[in-house]
């Protein structure tokens, strides 16, 4: 089960994503991911939560590491990102948890371990 719930997901994925496509690229620890999917072979963007630590980007899995987004990204191997006003290209995905979220700025290791969303999904620059 994921740390937030499916509905909560439906609810972000139909009111909150369409306006976040537009800031996400430029808001702190927020970007634009762009994946291809592992049946369609589609492109897909999305808005998710990431942060660079130690040369790697970090991304807060909020909806667990069984989504869709996170699966296609493993089986393609990497992915592309777009914050803070840069786009680059990501390799090696690695799944992890951090019980405390250390990775992450005060206030949002606060929300993600008060929501228990402490999966993440790790990648380099290519």
């Amino acid at each position: 089960m994921s740390p937030l719930s499916r509905k909560a997901a439906e609810r972000n994925k139909k009111y909150l994503n369409p306006v976040m496509r537009h800031v996400a690229p430029r808001l702190p620890g927020f970007g634009l991911l762009t994946h291809t999917g592992r049946r369609s072979g589609a492109a897909y963007t999305i808005p998710v939560n990431v942060f660079v630590r130690d040369g790697a980007y970090v991304f807060a899995l909020t909806y667990g590491p069984e989504t869709d987004w996170v699966r296609n990204v493993l089986a393609a191997g990497g992915a592309r990102v777009r914050t803070r006003g840069r786009t680059v290209e990501l390799t090696d995905p690695v799944l992890g948890r951090d019980e405390k979220a250390s990775w992450a700025p005060f206030v949002v290791a606060r929300i993600l371990r008060a929501t228990r969303s402490l999966e993440t999904l790790t990648m380099r620059e290519r």
